[in-house]
């Protein structure tokens, strides 16, 4: 059965230790019928000292909901070979980009690792940003004083390269408002990490810097130990660790089944009891948010209009006119 999430108590003190301290869960899910309602709850509070509006429910549900199926899309399309090259799903992993995302501020700064399609899809981005990835964000921010945050995105694979220490140690030195993400979802490459790595408690590594582990399919729970965090960097205390528990469905990469060193057993136990969408769409049943029919997502929305392939192909206004590309060039379905 799955747990809700609890944040100890010497978490919310304020006083994460240099070992870390972990976000668990406590209490049961709750199996809730397919009923339907007139009138919706506009606010609930969960066992994770987390309040969720039905506005915030309904946005993390669809975009979720929206990685989720984006990610399945990419999947098919690269199985017939119309999306070449590489390709990293994200799906099973949606409720940390949302959590992480509801937790901060759209001022504050993402570094994400190459598995950032849902990254991509919550924030959008910029030759800008992607440059300023590579030239150290958190460093300006404490520069310029701007009450802004950095937050850098790895996975359990890239937590044993040497860089990443090096990192904690300036940033720890500096005092740097950074917030170090491990998504750990528990495989590399095609290794576990429990024969990859010595000790498998990535949010205890940084040396000097407190850390949280924390259940990273559980939406709510990100988003609270995000804010913790944002809290921990923009008071002045410097980086702060989280290393969030999550899962892939998907392979490393298209080119990896994802079944040759974990069972197809695995893969479905973890869909049927833990998956991020699920849980939501259960919590928000069962506190009368929403109703089943209105968490069918996108099945009876309307083919958009052959005109809008014309769309969107240049911005604002093109560079030159090229035959067929721009709105005026109308349309006609043959069929």
């Amino acid at each position: 059965m799955r747990k809700m999430l609890t944040i100890i108590s010497n978490v919310l003190r304020g006083n994460a230790s240099r070992n870390g301290a972990e976000l668990v869960s406590e209490g049961a899910r709750v199996v809730v019928s397919a009923r339907t309602y007139a009138d919706f709850t506009p606010q609930a509070t969960f066992d994770i000292k987390a309040t969720l509006t039905r506005e915030e429910g309904l946005q993390y549900y669809r975009t979720m909901q929206t990685v989720r199926r984006m990610e399945l899309k990419a999947d098919q399309l690269y199985k017939q070979k119309i999306i070449r090259g590489f390709c990293h799903l994200y799906d099973g992993q949606e409720a940390c980009a949302v959590g992480i995302e509801s937790g901060i501020n759209l001022s504050d700064h993402l570094i994400t690792a190459y598995r950032a399609h849902g990254y991509t899809m919550t924030r959008g981005g910029t030759v800008r940003e992607i440059m300023a990835e590579l030239t150290g964000v958190a460093l300006a921010c404490k520069y310029q004083g701007k009450n802004e945050l950095c937050v850098c995105l790895y996975g359990d694979g890239a937590a044993n390269q040497g860089q990443i220490f090096e990192t904690y140690n300036m940033a720890s030195l500096w005092k740097l408002p950074c917030i170090f993400i491990c998504e750990n979802n528990k495989y590399g490459m095609g290794t576990s990490v429990e024969r990859a790595a010595a000790s498998t408690d990535y949010y205890k590594r940084g040396d000097f810097i407190p850390g949280l582990r924390v259940d990273g399919m559980d939406v709510l729970c990100v988003r609270e130990a995000t804010k913790f965090a944002a809290d921990h960097c923009r008071s002045g205390k410097g980086p702060i660790l989280m290393e969030l528990q999550t899962y892939r469905y998907h392979g490393h990469s298209m080119s990896d089944p994802g079944i040759s060193y974990r069972t197809r057993e695995e893969i479905q136990e973890v869909r049927s009891k833990s998956d991020p969408i699920s849980m939501l769409k259960d919590r928000m049943l069962s506190n009368n948010m929403a109703s089943v029919e209105e968490l069918k997502f996108a099945t009876t929305d309307p083919e958009p209009p052959l005109d809008d392939l014309c769309n969107h192909i240049f911005y604002n206004e093109p560079p030159l006119e090229v035959r067929g590309t721009n709105p005026w060039s109308k349309l006609k379905s043959v069929s």
